[in-house]
């Protein structure tokens, strides 16, 4: 207890030298008794004061605890607004990303669907078969020009559906019957068209040339009969060959037949040859000979046959030259038949190519079959006039020309005229080989 007093009193000096008024009245001789009772009297005044001015503001203190309290419930109020606003930004951040996974899912979707549609619509495009097409099909002539349309777009949709067969597809089977019935209307008016263009060219006097290019400009018939009906695209090609192979035959045949006409009518025999005694019997109805003999091996103007002028000149007329008494020699006349087998043969090699669509050994085949005949006729009259000839500058002639021609199909590059220059090469190649031996022979 004693330790404890002495530490009260202790601290209670040590509160007392802290204090700085305190200190200053201890060491002065103030009365604490009576400093501690004004103390006390001057803390009761400030507190009836302090309580004064309390109840003074009591209605503002109310007025402002009522303020805070509102306060309070509207703070109270917006926290929980945000605390909402929150869980929606929340939710919404949410929604967003849903949103957003379903905007790539129907945008994937659509893409989807696009490329869907693209093909569905050349799908029924491609099977839809409009009226136009039936009606252009079914009533117009072939020869107009919507008709030749219409023709491409049902060749189109006939492959088409050839296609959708091959994968078994079952819209096809919706369109099969009403393509099938205009591929056979069109079939059977592009047959009756052509094969009428074809029985033109056998009319006396007809200028086939006009029908040709009738049927180039429809070149696209034959090539709609060789897709979609062999049978009577062979037809058609059976039938021109057939046709033209006369025609031709018939042509140079009588063209040939009308030339010799028109040759000179003393023609060199074997009498007339330099070397040969004269003692062959004169009477009344024997040949009198040449009067000048050197002039069968004279060249003289005969050689600008062989200039292009002449040589690329226009053919003769036999009846023309009949009306005017005019007489050529043989190489005249072999010119001009070879230069109309020549023109003619470009012609028709140009126009097989392109109409029925044939090239290579093809078309060669096309060509001999047309004009085979012709070209072995024409063998056949050369060696016919080789083997009873003694007119070697003529024979000789001849030669040359051909090898002119041969020269001209090679510029023109028309193989199968090649062709004619092989048929026709070694056949004189065999009728100069036989004039050499022939007059060789004479000696």
């Amino acid at each position: 207890t004693r330790f404890l007093w002495f530490s009260l009193v202790s601290t209670g000096f040590h509160c007392v030298y802290s204090d700085s008024s305190l200190s200053s009245m201890c060491f002065q001789g103030v009365d604490l008794r009576q400093y501690s009772k004004q103390v006390e009297a001057e803390l009761q005044r400030i507190e009836q004061a302090s309580i004064k001015d309390y109840i003074k503001e009591s209605q503002n203190i109310a007025l402002l605890h009522n303020q805070i309290t509102a306060c309070d419930s509207i703070l109270e109020r917006m926290e929980g607004m945000l605390s909402g606003f929150q869980s929606d930004l929340s939710s919404i951040s949410s929604e967003i990303q849903t949103l957003q996974q379903q905007s790539v899912s129907m945008n994937v979707r659509l893409k989807n669907r696009q490329a869907v549609r693209s093909h569905l619509s050349q799908l029924v495009d491609e099977l839809v078969v409009p009226g136009a097409m039936i009606s252009t099909i079914l009533d117009s002539p072939v020869t107009e020009q919507e008709f030749l349309e219409q023709l491409h777009e049902l060749n189109n949709k006939i492959n088409f559906a050839k296609e959708l067969s091959f994968r078994e597809t079952l819209a096809c089977s919706d369109i099969q019957d009403i393509v099938d019935r205009l591929k056979l209307k069109a079939v059977s008016k592009i047959r009756e068209f052509i094969l009428q263009k074809i029985y033109s060219f056998r009319k006396p006097m007809t200028n086939y040339q006009i029908p040709q290019n009738t049927l180039l400009k429809y070149r696209f018939f034959y090539q709609f009969l060789l897709a979609n009906e062999r049978t009577v695209a062979k037809e058609i090609r059976d039938e021109y060959v057939d046709t033209m192979s006369k025609i031709y035959f018939s042509y140079f045949k009588s063209y040939s037949g009308r030339l010799l006409k028109v040759q000179y009518e003393e023609v060199a025999d074997k009498d007339d040859l330099m070397g040969v005694e004269d003692t062959a019997k004169k009477g009344f109805f024997s040949k009198p000979s040449l009067k000048s003999r050197n002039t069968i091996f004279t060249l003289g103007q005969r050689g600008s046959i062989l200039s292009p002028a002449e040589l690329e000149g226009p053919i003769l007329v036999p009846h023309t030259a009949q009306r005017g008494d005019s007489r050529y020699p043989y190489e005249t006349l072999f010119r001009s038949q070879h230069y109309a087998l020549l023109d003619n043969g470009c012609r028709e090699f140009l126009f097989l190519s392109d109409f029925f669509m044939v090239a290579g050994n093809s078309a060669l085949d096309l060509f001999n079959s047309i004009m085979g005949k012709t070209l072995s006729m024409f063998l056949k009259s050369m060696s016919t006039y080789v083997s009873d000839c003694y007119d070697s500058i003529a024979i000789f002639l001849c030669i040359h020309i051909i090898l002119r021609f041969r020269a001209i199909t090679a510029k023109r590059t028309i193989p199968a005229l090649d062709k004619i220059g092989g048929s026709a090469g070694p056949g004189s190649q065999q009728i100069s080989l036989h004039l050499v031996e022939h007059v060789f022979g004479l000696f």
